[in-house]
């Protein structure tokens, strides 16, 4: 059975989370541009985030099968490098996940998810939608002047 849980100062498996990320954005490589910032990182660089941000994994004996790291903003809280390994989308690792990040925004006081996807990845588009987020904005990253990102949130009820 998956198990969720936060990364937290007992975690040790910085470089099987890293190889866990780039699987996961591994499909994106030949279909966005810019590239995907997961590509920058690095084992030291996770254990930097973690101490900066909220984190999560999920795992299934011993396997690490999904991970997302949050922030809390104003009025949300920031989902970023939100990653279900490949041969284990469609078990309900994203959903697990996504009920980790609403039980922690709605602690905090935060009404809103937040996240960020790739004006490319169309399928993730769906999958958000699927699971309530709705299109908020379109950005460009600097030095693009075509939209390369949109903006998605999910409203929290109570």
């Amino acid at each position: 059975m998956p198990e969720l849980r936060p990364i937290n100062a007992a975690f040790d498996r910085w470089d099987d989370l890293l190889e866990l990320i780039l699987q996961s954005f591994a499909y994106m490589d030949p279909i966005i541009d810019p590239p995907s910032s997961a590509k920058r990182l690095t084992a030291p660089l996770l254990k930097d985030k973690a101490a900066q941000e909220l984190g999560f994994v999920v795992t299934d004996g011993g396997k690490l099968l999904g991970c997302m790291f949050c922030k809390p903003e104003p009025d949300s809280l920031y989902i970023g490098k939100f990653a279900v390994h490949p041969q284990a989308q469609g078990r309900g690792i994203g959903r697990q996940l996504l009920m980790a990040a609403e039980e922690e925004a709605r602690s905090r006081g935060l009404g809103n998810l937040r996240l960020e996807t790739r004006i490319e990845l169309t399928g993730n588009h769906r999958r958000f939608a699927g699971w309530g987020f709705v299109r908020t904005a379109e950005k460009s990253h600097p030095g693009f002047e075509r939209i390369t990102f949109i903006e998605m949130r999910k409203r929290l009820d109570g």
